[in-house]
């Protein structure tokens, strides 16, 4: 209680008296969906976000607005292509879809099948973001099919060596790391590149590397498609320095990477056009944050309609 005022009793005059929630238009079916066609612009952002419970909603944001006033297109409840696709086509004219000249989104099938049928003209674009950690994930997991088969061959050591009556002492390589370790302590120095790594990362990972060389082709080819995200700011160029990255991960070998690249063919137009404008879905990531923030600050989503009202009030 503060000023001598209860705060449940605030919170519930402030509902049911003080805002307009009771006469709010989008109130009957809000927690389905929330479309504000006004806020419409030529950048959008395409994402999910969870409100509670595992509860998804996709959310479509105008980037020009910052994640702020009008920064909310639409919220509508689930990923299903079809519902959205439905609900944005009847309720946002062709006039105001054909404005879209542009639109970010993640990889999700879903959600390129949504940009391509509502919004024909708008150049779609996968968030690099998105793209790079895919190869980050076939990194870690090498690392972790090493872990895995380290802790069985240490366990396997431990059990023969006490069937002997003897006592198992596992290597220790110069670095004080047992192989064990070594994998286990790897795991944020993968994430890095070089330059970045202190000292003690850089004896760990020539260790590492020298134990396990395809480990070390993926970094490189991790760090090599990062260095093509950094450095390239034309898109010819780009194409040319993807197609000899292509190349090395045929000659690798490396299946996980050879899953990366299919998902590369997949959505190879909409990963290109990142380098038209080098757009990415920053701010749809942003926007989730606030959202996340938002209902921290809330104490968690009781009501649903309400937590959308105020959401709305601030960001739509």
């Amino acid at each position: 209680m503060f000023f001598g005022i209860n705060g449940r009793n605030f919170q519930r005059q402030y509902k049911e008296r003080l805002s307009d929630f009771s006469n709010w238009k989008q109130k009957r079916h809000a927690t389905d969906y929330l479309i504000y066609p006004k806020n419409i612009g030529p950048y959008l952002s395409l994402d999910e976000t969870a409100l509670s419970n595992g509860e998804l909603y996709t959310i479509l944001t105008n980037k020009a607005k910052r994640g702020k006033k009008g920064s909310i297109v639409a919220m509508i409840k689930g990923t299903g292509s079809s519902n959205i696709i439905s609900l944005l086509t009847s309720k946002l004219s062709l006039t105001q879809r054909n404005k879209v000249q542009e639109i970010t989104l993640d990889m999700a099938g879903s959600m390129n099948e949504i940009a391509r049928v509502c919004f024909r003209k708008a150049t779609r674009v996968t968030d690099r973001f998105h793209v790079q950690k895919l190869a980050l994930s076939a990194v870690q997991d090498i690392r972790i099919k090493y872990r895995w088969e380290a802790l069985e061959m240490e366990n396997q050591n431990y059990l023969t060596a006490r069937k002997n009556n003897k006592y198992y002492t596992p290597k220790i390589f110069s670095n004080g790391d047992t192989l064990k370790q070594l994998l286990a302590r790897s795991r944020y120095l993968l994430f890095k590149t070089r330059n970045k790594w202190t000292q003690r990362q850089q004896i760990r990972a020539q260790i590492l590397f020298e134990i396990y060389p395809d480990l070390h082709r993926a970094y490189e080819l991790e760090t090599k498609l990062n260095y093509i995200y950094e450095k390239s700011t034309i898109k010819t160029i780009a194409i040319a320095r993807l197609a000899h990255w292509f190349r090395e991960v045929e000659q690798s070998g490396l299946k996980n990477f050879a899953t990366v690249m299919k998902t590369f063919q997949i959505n190879y137009d909409s990963i290109a056009n990142f380098f038209n404008n080098r757009s990415t879905n920053a701010a749809a990531e942003s926007f989730n944050a606030k959202i996340k923030d938002f209902r921290r600050n809330f104490r968690g989503v009781k009501d649903t309609k309400f937590f959308l009202f105020r959401l709305t009030k601030i960001y739509a």
